[in-house]
């Protein structure tokens, strides 16, 4: 990942904390981040985050539910299944976990297939389309999961792990890939897609 890309990924992660956390409003959010114009920062946030700026504040920074961008005319027979085990940092209740596919290292906009699992344990996604793909996962511990889920690359209750790059083929089948997470770093790319609320 480019410096550039990194640093575009903390900027929409500084919007999305200041959308939750301050009264500023979008356009004063907007070039706080860096951006001249509203328009491009809307777009780019709603891209990478899934909801617009506004949508996002009015849900406190959460969601009830994370849809897939489906690829359309792929045949069936040239999707594969993707089967594995997510592990985690021990804890008594790690909290939900977000397992999804993405075609970069950066959770980012809509995975092509995602699911959510109740803690860590063995995982299946259908549905995976040819191409090359990263697996990425992230959870928050049991005791955030009801509060704001917009976190600073130090914040230490945010797991994740990543696992690829992975290139389905047709008829790749059943493609199996493990999940290690562990607390977020500063050099780890921020989490953009905006989170599941665990209390929904």
């Amino acid at each position: 990942m480019s410096p550039g890309r990194f640093l575009s990924a903390l900027r929409i992660q500084r919007a999305k904390e200041l959308l939750v956390s301050t009264s500023l409003n979008v356009a004063d959010i907007s070039h706080e981040v860096g951006y001249a114009s509203v328009g491009t920062f809307s777009t780019r946030f709603s891209n990478s985050v899934g909801v617009s700026p506004i949508r996002f504040r009015r849900l406190g920074g959460k969601v009830s539910h994370i849809p897939t961008g489906r690829r359309r005319h792929t045949p069936v027979e040239a999707m594969a299944t993707i089967r594995g085990d997510v592990w985690a940092p021990h804890t008594d209740d790690p909290g939900l976990v977000f397992v999804g596919l993405f075609p970069g290292r950066i959770p980012e906009s809509l995975p092509v297939t995602c699911t959510v699992l109740t803690g860590p344990g063995p995982f299946v996604l259908e549905n995976a389309p040819p191409g090359t793909w990263y697996l990425l996962a992230h959870s928050v511990a049991a005791e955030h999961k009801n509060t704001t889920h917009v976190l600073d690359a130090g914040e230490r209750e945010l797991c994740v792990g990543s696992h690829g790059p992975i290139v389905i083929r047709p008829r790749t089948g059943v493609r199996p890939a493990d999940l290690r997470l562990a607390p977020i770093r500063p050099v780890d790319p921020p989490v953009l897609l905006a989170m599941l609320d665990g209390s929904a």
